[in-house]
């Protein structure tokens, strides 16, 4: 162990995090889990959300006040279609009910990141862009693909209609805009093999850089 003139160990360097995003149907999760399987560690802020309103009692009294009681089920479980029908139509309840979340999970990503010894650590998260997290990121990898083939992808996969995931696809920035963001693009047009063979050149590309 290297040690410096004063005989303590040398803090290790800190990593850097990587943003993993992607627009619904683009493919980011199947990349993210390509990313692990190479051996690097990822946070997937989207699940994570989905636990920490469950399991964050201080966020849930928060939500509660912000949204009612209708916002957790009888069980004390995140009524998901419930806030979803309350926030969609209504920008200012969303863009409250994300200043609620995304503190806790950044938080929560704080706690994580203290845990890992890799020289990169990636940060999954669908809106990367739309909040600004890209700021935190040293690098950002866009996952994309043709709006066809995402509407296909969600459609065989949730069983939603075309007109609710155009209407998702509407709350996200325009793919065009994320293109000039991001430093890294993956195209998920085709298959698999050919979709871990364009993640495997990204990371060649991150390590070299």
């Amino acid at each position: 162990m290297d040690t410096n003139d004063g005989g303590t160990a040398s803090p290790e360097p800190e990593p850097q995090v990587i943003g993993l995003t992607g627009g619904i149907g683009s493919g980011k999760s199947t990349v993210a889990k390509f990313i692990e399987e190479m051996g690097y560690p990822v946070y997937y802020s989207d699940i994570r959300a989905k636990e920490i309103v469950n399991d964050n009692p201080e966020l849930k009294q928060q939500i509660i006040g912000l949204l009612g009681p209708s916002a957790y089920d009888s069980d004390s479980r995140y009524n998901r279609k419930i806030v979803a029908g309350k926030v969609f139509e209504n920008d200012a309840l969303l863009q409250g009910l994300n200043s609620l979340i995304h503190p806790a999970v950044r938080k929560d990503f704080e706690q994580w990141i203290a845990q890992q010894h890799n020289s990169f650590i990636f940060k999954e998260t669908a809106l990367l862009f739309e909040l600004g997290l890209d700021k935190e990121c040293a690098q950002t990898i866009l996952v994309t693909a043709e709006d066809n083939i995402r509407m296909k992808r969600v459609m065989d996969r949730d069983g939603k209609t075309y007109r609710e995931i155009e209407a998702i696809m509407d709350k996200q920035l325009p793919e065009k805009d994320k293109l000039k963001l991001a430093d890294y693009i993956i195209n998920n047009n085709d298959g698999l093999d050919e979709l871990e063979a364009e993640t495997r050149t990204v990371l060649e590309q991150l390590e070299l850089s």
